[in-house]
């Protein structure tokens, strides 16, 4: 073991895409998968609008085995088709390694929502023998980690990460984590899918959406006419390996190293009325420490980009402090996709490891301009060539985490 932890398959499932090539195509096209929710009623809500993936681009009959649909959420069913493709594209079969020898970390920011509002109606609606047995887990946050773990035989560490957006770094973190100690492969990210009614309930509930109708509009990160964010669904699961075994499988041909995690580090931020500021430039600190990377060495940052007036000047402000005005290329994809709870971070993981293998960096969707006032080199129209080495991943999850992911190109 060298205790460097490289990532070798992306599985990616986005509003906007749902394969790996077929997300980063559209996204660099600058395609949008904003669009009026289509799953339920939406027409009474003041928000309309979310990164919706429809029907007739993922259904999941087609991807897995009919016996686990009926115990499984929308989000689980992704997540086991991401990890599917992820493993695919690093080439790995897991039965051909030690089970006890392969793991999982996910995060979800939401559990199954679909599946509990459905039992829930049938409770209420028709009685408790009405309700699946299938309730007891299909809901609960660690389901995507222990459905890979039995589907792919993978009987290492497993962790579930509760943290909003920050948990898909946070999950990525602590793969890392376990395969310094000396686990062999980790399968991890995130996914995260809650556009049903209970669901839409508990994000109109932050008071940060946006209730504009117009999808070019209505979710525009770092612009002058920011007004909140949207929700989405999705995400990205990556396989992680010890980087002395992923060159002995590319020896023989049977992998490729997408990059190299070098850092990692996540904060919490005091309380609103402490007085004391957030935390976000000591995570990207930390993380970039971490790595033995200095600020002048980072080629691109992909931000967290909520979409707020004040959340986006203070994370510009951060960007401003670590590397000067206009210093660095950021990115914001997420202004295609939404915000997809914990999936938003590990998706742009994804993303910023494609920039890397492409030296190019993806635009902001409709954004066609950061504020003057903000002082950053946000990337929009069109992709960006650039000569990128090293990226830097912000999140910040919804009360307080924060957390930092530092990408290089394989050595």
């Amino acid at each position: 073991m060298t205790g460097t932890t490289v990532v070798t398959g992306l599985g990616v499932i986005a509003p906007n895409g749902v394969g790996t090539e077929e997300y980063w195509a559209a996204l660099l096209r600058g395609e949008s998968g904003i669009r009026p929710v289509e799953r339920f009623d939406a027409s009474g809500y003041p928000t309309r609008l979310a990164g919706e993936i429809p029907e007739k681009a993922f259904s999941a009959g087609d991807h897995l085995p009919k016996r686990l649909l009926p115990q499984t959420d929308r989000v689980t069913r992704m997540a086991l088709a991401a990890a599917d493709w992820a493993l695919a594209d690093a080439a790995v079969d897991p039965a051909e390694l030690p089970d006890f020898a392969m793991g999982v970390a996910t995060a979800n920011s939401a559990g199954g929502y679909e599946f509990g509002q459905r039992e829930l109606q049938h409770l209420w609606g028709s009685g408790p023998e009405f309700v699946s047995a299938y309730q007891s887990f299909a809901w609960f946050y660690a389901v995507n980690t222990g459905q890979i773990s039995i589907r792919n035989g993978l009987r290492g560490p497993s962790a579930a990460v509760v943290a909003e957006q920050a948990g898909g770094l946070d999950a990525l973190g602590h793969a890392r984590r376990s395969i310094r100690k000396g686990t062999a492969l980790m399968v991890s990210g995130a996914m995260d899918s809650s556009l049903c009614p209970w669901g839409w309930i508990a994000h109109q509930s932050t008071g940060l959406l946006s209730t504009r109708n117009d999808p070019d509009l209505a979710y525009l990160p770092f612009s002058e006419l920011a007004c909140g964010h949207l929700p989405g669904e999705g995400g990205a699961i990556l396989v992680l390996e010890d980087a002395g075994q992923a060159r002995e499988r590319i020896a023989r041909g049977a992998a490729r190293v997408y990059g190299e995690i070098a850092g990692y580090a996540a904060t919490f931020d005091p309380p609103p009325d402490s007085g004391r500021p957030d935390t976000l430039r000591r995570a990207a600190e930390l993380a970039l420490a971490d790595a033995g990377v200095e600020p002048a060495e980072v080629d691109v940052v992909f931000a967290d980009a909520a979409g707020s007036p004040d959340a986006d000047g203070a994370e510009a402000r951060t960007l401003r402090e670590l590397f000067g005005e206009h210093a660095v290329p950021v990115a914001a994809p997420k202004a295609a996709t939404g915000r997809l709870g914990s999936g938003g971070a590990a998706l742009d993981v994804a993303t910023a490891l494609l920039s890397l293998r492409d030296q190019v960096v993806p635009p902001a969707g409709p954004v066609t301009a950061a504020a003057d006032r903000h002082g950053i080199d946000l990337v929009v129209g069109a992709p960006r060539p650039a000569r990128l080495r090293t990226a830097l991943v912000l999140a910040r999850g919804h009360g307080g985490f924060n957390s930092a992911l530092v990408l290089r190109t394989p050595a």
